[in-house]
């Protein structure tokens, strides 16, 4: 009998890559987990997963290359197993990974997703997606508000986005302004927590799940799972709510995980009726019924509520667009073009020849963007490029459509105003009819 230890490394992007190691290869025996790999998220790749949050089989931690990196590392620590751990890629793209793994010696995996989910002692409403950017925010936020009118008492669980030091954020907790002071947030993790605070509804987030969970359990009637990119659950839901996006028929199938999501959902909600075609409306429909045809299919429209909607009209704007949903979301636009074009604005300005440090390699990298901007927050040093960015750029108006108020975070000297979004039904059924017959 082999009783080999197998070196494994953990493919990721600093959030499922953690949460797999922590609930399957942590304390298991079988194998030794050698390195994880990063992409997606910038400057993560360089840093070690620390000794204080790897177990006592890790007393060193362990190391995060690139994943550029994967067949050389493969080769030099001579690795049995790769495990594919990270969101909203093309199944293709997965199997180039595949491909690279097994021809360097490796065997490939991707953990089933219910194994990583982690059971609660109280019921959980999980709010997914099948692509990053089809509006799982505004949707957690009316799941929110539909239970506290239930009179429940709600607590959010944020998909983890651990960009800074992660032995200060094994387990965080956000209740007010000050708490996103604290923790040293990062332009992305406001946008995911300030609704909530506005909401007075506590959020946690952090890396170690198990914890989070016990933690949050004790001031919870119901936890809401607040999905990041179209990533699965790590939380066993009770009802699994997914979204999918009518301006990208299509990927619902195509993206991993998000299919999956498609796959294991109660309910599957069609977001933004109000913008996308009927054709690309029938479409989605047509691939629900057709891949899951025992989830209930809700109808919605994603609201634009502008701040100044007359404010908009015959000028020459820059649209600060969500940064993930136009990069690795491949979005060309986003609510802000959408309400630019609506409330009657004469032009979308280029920003790209007034591109500020790091944001060029944003573009570099994804060139398809084209005349918008993604509001790249995932550090200090990118927030200031984005405000230098937009401060050099010759418009009217900058509109702001991103889900956090940046002229909080930002010093935007030129003329600027804001697109906010917000779920509504769409017809029958409501979401609030569901939910109310699950908790009945």
């Amino acid at each position: 009998m082999n009783n080999r230890i197998e070196n494994v490394i953990i493919m990721g992007a600093a959030g499922r890559d953690f949460h797999n190691f922590n609930v399957y290869f942590r304390n298991n025996r079988r194998y030794q987990v050698v390195a994880f790999t990063a992409t997606q998220i910038p400057d993560i790749d360089g840093r070690r997963y620390p000794p204080e949050l790897a177990g006592s089989l890790y007393p060193d931690g362990i190391p995060i290359h690139s994943d550029k990196k994967l067949r050389e590392l493969i080769e030099a620590h001579r690795v049995d197993l790769v495990a594919f751990s990270y969101s909203d890629v093309t199944h293709a793209e997965v199997m180039h990974k595949a491909a690279i793994a097994t021809a360097a010696g490796a065997d490939f995996i991707i953990v089933g997703a219910p194994y990583t989910m982690i059971a609660s002692t109280k019921p959980v409403v999980s709010v997914c997606a099948v692509r990053t950017g089809c509006g799982k925010s505004q949707t957690s936020r009316k799941v929110i508000e539909i239970l506290q009118k239930m009179g429940k008492t709600v607590v959010a669980v944020r998909h983890p986005m651990p960009y800074g030091d992660l032995t200060q954020q094994v387990v965080q907790r956000f209740s007010s302004y000050e708490d996103l002071d604290t923790h040293h947030c990062t332009i992305e993790e406001r946008e995911e927590y300030e609704p909530h605070i506005r909401m007075g509804v506590v959020a946690y987030a952090g890396v170690d799940y198990e914890k989070i969970l016990r933690q949050a359990e004790t001031e919870a009637d119901v936890i809401v799972w607040d999905g990041g990119n179209n990533d699965t659950p790590f939380y066993k839901p009770d009802l699994h709510i997914v979204l999918l996006d009518p301006h990208r028929p299509g990927h619902e199938t195509a993206y991993h995980p998000g299919e999956t999501n498609l796959l294991m959902a109660d309910v599957a909600i069609i977001n933004k009726v109000d913008s996308a075609t009927p054709e690309n409306v029938a479409a989605v429909r047509m691939a629900i019924e057709t891949h899951n045809p025992s989830a209930r299919i809700v109808l919605a429209d994603s609201e634009l509520i502008p701040d100044d909607a007359d404010i908009i009209q015959g000028k020459r704007v820059l649209v600060v667009e969500d940064g993930p949903t136009l990069t690795h979301g491949n979005m060309t636009y986003g609510a802000g073009v959408i309400a630019a074009k609506r409330f009657g604005a004469s032009e979308l300005v280029d920003p790209r020849p007034f591109l500020k440090g790091r944001l060029k390699e944003t573009f570099a990298a994804y060139p398809e963007i084209g005349p918008l901007l993604p509001a790249m927050g995932y550090g200090e040093q990118q927030m200031k490029d984005l405000e230098a960015t937009i401060n050099a750029t010759e418009c009217d108006l900058v509109i702001v459509a991103t889900p956090v108020d940046l002229s909080r975070l930002l010093k935007i000297s030129r003329p600027h105003t804001r697109i906010r979004y917000e779920y509504n039904d769409h017809g029958e059924p409501t979401l609030a009819s569901i939910i109310a017959a699950h908790f009945a």
